[in-house]
């Protein structure tokens, strides 16, 4: 077939549910997993020329239109500058997810350029989400408690997705407080240091998950990152607090990260469906329980930017590097029948799927 399907998958509620309550399993539909692997073999190979210019081209972008917000005359121009400054950088962040899965060999250099160009100043350094979102991606944890990534936001209460959502605006002054203080503080004491690696060290969304302490080659590499992230915030700080960096300079910027944040946070949001119980899941499983948004929709390159419009695809293909998983859906939409289950990912934009999650945590509520 050549045109996209977009279908609806039933909400998470009772139809769901066999006749004795329980959500039947979802075996592998192992023609999908071949004919995925086959049709996109060649385009495993990162592109450097492209990450570079993108992810550079998106944080200059990002600085000048945060230097505007800074300077400018009046509100309009400032509010205009801050939306810019809030896409741009939230799109040139989210190039740690692509650092998490792509070997530093294919891209040589860009782990550290986008940590101090992007990960240090915005203080989300990657070492706080490699070794942390792999896990997401193992097959016998995904939907599982030990996913640091996965709550069954669907089947919680009714207030826990704004909650989910209003915690992310706070973010940028908790990191500040954890590399500003804590990280110099865990220096002299052992057991703040273990606290922080557990618990505070980590993009994560699952309160329960902790994190173990990283050894080898990514502890130097988590030990420079977390000085640099420390030093910056530091700094700045300092800067405030002696007035060589004005108040309002400091609070236009930590609105921007706060933007960043909340617009990553609906994303998010809208990520997977969310339906999980806590069972172990086959990757098919894995994989209708994530969500694509692809074209004709334009708007899901602005809120999901960097290929994560195609995220499900992502959990199909996890090595798949962003820029290629654009044509590796049109080759699967063109391969695979109408009835296929690779179809009943795609889902037609942002308001459904925030409006399907609220009606899903409505009712799976009201049954605890």
């Amino acid at each position: 077939m050549n045109e996209i399907a977009l279908l609806d998958r039933p909400a998470a509620s009772d139809a769901a549910l066999s006749v004795d309550g329980v959500r039947p399993r979802i075996a592998d539909d192992k023609h999908l997993l071949r004919t995925a692997a086959n049709l996109t073999r060649e385009l495993n190979i990162a592109k450097p020329q492209m990450y570079w210019t993108d992810m550079l081209g998106s944080a200059a972008l990002g600085y000048a239109a945060l230097f505007t917000a800074i300077f400018a005359s009046s509100t309009l121009l400032a509010v205009a500058a801050g939306i810019v400054a809030i896409l741009a950088l939230y799109r040139a962040g989210s190039f740690i997810h692509e650092l998490t899965h792509i070997k530093p060999s294919a891209l040589p250099g860009f782990r550290l350029g986008w940590n101090l160009l992007v990960g240090i100043p915005l203080l989300i350094p990657s070492f706080m989400y490699e070794g942390v979102h792999n896990l997401h991606h193992a097959k016998t944890r995904y939907g599982t408690a030990e996913d640091p990534e996965y709550l069954p936001l669907a089947l919680m209460k009714p207030w826990t997705f704004p909650l989910f959502l209003v915690a992310s605006t706070l973010a940028p002054v908790a990191l500040m407080a954890r590399f500003a203080l804590l990280t110099p503080l865990s220096l002299v004491s052992p057991k703040l240091r273990a606290l922080i690696v557990a618990r505070y060290s980590g993009l994560q969304i699952n309160p329960a998950f902790r994190r173990r302490p990283a050894d080898g080659d990514f502890r130097r590499v988590w030990l420079w990152q977390e000085a640099g992230a420390s030093l910056w915030s530091i700094s700045l700080l300092l800067l405030v607090a002696t007035g060589v960096v004005p108040l309002r300079a400091f609070a236009i910027f930590l609105g921007v990260a706060s933007g960043t944040m909340l617009l990553n946070q609906v994303r998010t949001l809208v990520a997977h469906l969310w339906e999980n119980d806590g069972e172990a899941m086959s990757v098919t499983a894995q994989y209708l329980d994530s969500v694509n948004v692809p074209p004709p929709g334009t708007l899901p390159a602005l809120w999901a930017p960097v290929g994560l419009r195609y995220h499900a695809l992502h959990h199909l293909l996890p090595g798949l590097p962003y820029h290629a998983l654009g044509e590796a859906h049109r080759r699967l939409c063109a391969e695979l029948e109408e009835g296929s289950l690779y179809h009943r990912s795609s889902h037609r934009g942002l308001p459904p799927l925030v409006g399907r999650l609220a009606a899903s945590s409505w009712r799976g509520g009201a049954r605890r």
